[in-house]
């Protein structure tokens, strides 16, 4: 047998954190197996469904790096296959048309809540024998059975089994020929021969509904496996205060895309103590056997944790590329300045993201002022002799190098017997406008001689004299 799964999102918004991890899970799993992994888009909510929906769809799964194997398929523009499903089922005495007005069903919901019952319907023309109403566009519903039970093995959560006579007679096609959920997923998947479906457990109750009309049809039935919901780090339903926006949202943010990938994984699922694995190792490890029946818990420290983690490592040739958008949206021009990979490479291990790498970067492209508790606390009359005299000697230098420029600080160091901060404090915020950055001697190497002394030029004139 071949491994088919498939990710079946709805186009009602972008590409969430739980979505993302369901299409992970699946494509993990078809990859594992040598199988294949299908994009499938269920469209017939026409009234929320949005081509730019879509499109954050693609642009997710393509940064994330989940290549599918077949599809896009449509679920509208396969309403001709749906149709003669449900003929089928009609022809056989498995569905029938029901002309229940919206004002009966309400009418029959309320009464059954004043009993204390259930809500559902209660099949009233199921069999019946009477006329229909004259220009009601009737709906077709699937004959339940009404005795006896239905069983799935969830290969996450065990063996599910629920009576037929918890279950109504559900709608299958709407009365204007659009086919509901849990009639089109049953058709994809069975058209489409998938072997193994792998969704969020919000999906469990639909199961057993699903899994009546496969055996109306007369088909074998996939494998199901429903995976416990993402919360937030306070244990309540994920929002977007916790993280839950979109997947292009990180990478707008500055997370790496093997990064998040990383993280997802981690949502519920496990193998051994491993932390950081590659989409490589995922593929190796991954089985749903290690899925967690309990819901995971989004925790945005961890993820920008571990974004640290792989930024450390990246090549800082990439994370350059990356982070001249950023630049440039904080008006600086990288074509003019000290080589990017350079400064990435010196900055990158400092950082979480690469939003907080460009906010790390800024003052190389361009100067920044120190604020003015800053001049006041390091553009002293003491420090004043100090600086003058180490302004002296780095113009004098013509190796600029970093090596040169240390010597030279703890030259001046040595002279005033001073302590280093007494002149690489108020030398890095002349040079800077910042206190925290990295050893000022390889910040003024890859900035310059010529620019490293006119900033500092520019500054040692607001010293008050000693």
């Amino acid at each position: 047998m071949t491994v088919r799964t498939r990710f079946a999102p709805s186009p009602t918004g972008y590409l969430h954190i739980g979505g993302a991890r369901t299409a992970l899970f699946s494509w993990a799993y078809a990859r594992k197996h040598g199988g294949q992994f299908i994009l499938r888009i269920e469209d017939t909510d026409l009234e929320r469904s949005t081509k730019e929906s879509i499109q954050a769809i693609f642009d997710g799964m393509a940064w994330l790096g989940l290549d599918y194997d077949e599809g896009p398929f449509y679920q509208m523009e396969r309403l001709q296959r749906y149709q003669e499903v449900v003929q089928q089922l009609m022809e056989n005495d498995l569905a029938y048309y029901c002309y229940a007005s919206k004002e009966e069903l309400d009418e029959m919901r309320e009464k059954q809540l004043a009993a204390g019952l259930k809500p559902r319907y209660d099949g009233r023309w199921r069999d019946s024998k009477q006329t229909p109403p004259a220009g009601v566009k009737p709906v077709i519903r699937f004959k339940n059975p009404l005795s006896g039970h239905v069983s799935f093995n969830d290969l996450i959560k065990g063996k599910i089994t629920v009576a037929n006579n918890e279950l109504d007679d559900l709608v299958l096609v709407r009365s204007d020929g659009v086919p509901t959920y849990n009639f089109s997923v049953v058709v994809d998947d069975l058209d489409m021969n998938i072997t193994h479906v792998i969704r969020g457990d919000d999906h469990v109750n639909n199961t057993p509904r699903q899994v009546n009309i496969l055996k109306a049809l007369g088909a074998s039935l996939p494998e199901y496996a429903h995976v416990p919901m993402i919360l937030g780090a306070n244990g309540e339903r994920l929002s977007k205060r916790h993280g839950a926006v979109s997947v292009t949202q990180y990478r707008d943010d500055g997370y790496l895309p093997e990064a998040l990938v990383n993280y997802l994984a981690r949502l519920g699922w496990s193998h051994g103590d491993e932390e950081i694995f590659s989409r490589d190792q995922l593929v190796e490890w991954f089985d749903l056997a290690s899925i967690s029946r309990s819901p995971a818990k989004f925790n945005p420290e961890k993820l920008h944790w571990l974004n640290q983690q792989y930024l450390k490592k990246a090549d800082s040739a990439r994370l350059a590329e990356l982070v001249i958008p950023f630049l440039e949206k904080d008006g600086c021009t990288t074509n003019n300045g000290p080589d990017l990979n350079a400064v990435v490479d010196l900055l990158k291990e400092r950082v979480n993201t690469i939003e907080e790498l460009a906010d790390a970067a800024v003052f190389f492209f361009r100067p920044l002022e120190p604020t003015d508790e800053l001049k006041t606390q390091y553009f002293t009359s003491d420090n004043k002799p100090i600086l003058l005299d180490l302004i002296n000697q780095l113009t004098q230098l013509t190796d600029w190098n970093k090596d040169a420029i240390q010597q030279i600080i703890k030259t001046t160091v040595k002279a005033h017997g001073i302590k280093f901060p007494v002149v690489a404090m108020p030398l890095r915020v002349m040079v800077t406008g910042e206190t925290h950055t990295p050893s000022i001697d390889a910040v003024l190497s890859l900035l310059g001689r010529e620019e490293t002394l006119q900033r500092i030029n520019n500054h040692i004139n607001r010293f008050p004299s000693p």
